[in-house]
């Protein structure tokens, strides 16, 4: 079979499985196979692919068909300009994150100063910390900025792990449920742990709409990772609630949230005293993201 014959028959299969993006995919797994450029394949097409090639292509376009993600089956995605290793035990970096590391970004950019501490509350993959590390020390060079990463997922967090070494990114990474992983509450009040910016994108998915996701997010993302509770709220009541403690005086918490939540997650950091609350929209104009600033005088 000629590496024409392969794609196109790799994309008719997506195509009748319901794929929504069926040319796309099937391009991504050829040259995730191949190797090969869309201007190499543009120029040389009708070369006949290799045995070995032809019968690895065909495997992962079965099993993209079955909706198993193509993340999965490559192991890899792009965000913020940087490659992350994905697997089943995390939520694959998605675009409409971005939008909470670049808000972060423009943060740490005016907030200035030396030795910036994040913390990175249900850092998954840890694509969310290890993007602000990377782009801030870029921007930074004569600065430091540090940051913690915790997920109740040792699997998880073996993969974040994992990115950062691949990256060459220092981080701190911690397990345990919210913020008990970062110790007792005698290591809090002696403030070991004081962060300059907090950000989560925690579970937001009511738990009664998580059947009703598309397949590849329902059957192969970490349910830890999405059920968000009975109202979807159930992380962000508990992260503003113990967020005091672990900010420094005008320190921020940012947050993701679904694009229903951002009258409900705002009106709770105002109730709980955060200033300059605000919501930013993604690129559809969707409710994206959630931003207070921490006041200890305004009754925390």
């Amino acid at each position: 079979m000629t590496v024409r014959k392969a794609y196109e028959w790799g994309s008719e299969i997506l195509a009748k499985s319901g794929i929504e993006e069926a040319q796309l995919d099937a391009w991504y797994l050829l040259e995730f196979v191949t190797g090969m450029s869309r201007a190499v394949y543009f120029a040389d097409a009708d070369r006949k692919m290799a045995e070995e090639k032809e019968a690895q292509y065909a495997t992962l376009i079965k099993k993209r068909s079955k909706r198993i993600p193509l993340q999965h089956l490559t192991g890899v995605q792009e965000f913020m300009g940087l490659e992350f290793q994905v697997n089943e035990h995390v939520l694959i970096p998605r675009q409409d994150t971005e939008v909470l590391v670049e808000t972060a970004l423009d943060f740490l950019k005016q907030r200035g100063g030396k030795n910036m501490e994040i913390l990175d509350l249900c850092t998954g993959s840890g694509c969310i910390l290890l993007s602000l590390l990377f782009h801030a020390q870029q921007e930074r060079r004569e600065d430091s900025v540090s940051g913690v990463g915790t997920d109740i997922s040792g699997d998880a967090l073996k993969v974040a792990k994992e990115n950062g070494k691949r990256l060459g990114i220092d981080a701190i990474w911690k397990q345990g449920d919210l913020f008990e992983a970062l110790g007792t509450t005698e290591e809090v009040r002696s403030e070991t742990y004081r962060f300059d910016l907090i950000v989560s994108n925690p579970p937001y998915i009511r738990s009664d709409v998580i059947e009703t996701l598309q397949p590849e997010v329902r059957d192969h993302d970490p349910y830890l990772a999405l059920d968000g509770k009975e109202d979807g709220l159930f992380f962000y009541r508990r992260i503003i609630e113990a967020s005091a403690s672990y900010l420094k005086d005008g320190g921020w918490l940012m947050f993701e949230i679904g694009s229903d939540q951002g009258d409900a997650v705002s009106g709770m950091m105002q109730a709980a005293g955060f200033r300059s609350v605000s919501v930013k929209k993604d690129l559809a104009g969707l409710d994206r993201v959630v931003s207070g600033m921490y006041d200890k005088c305004e009754g925390f």
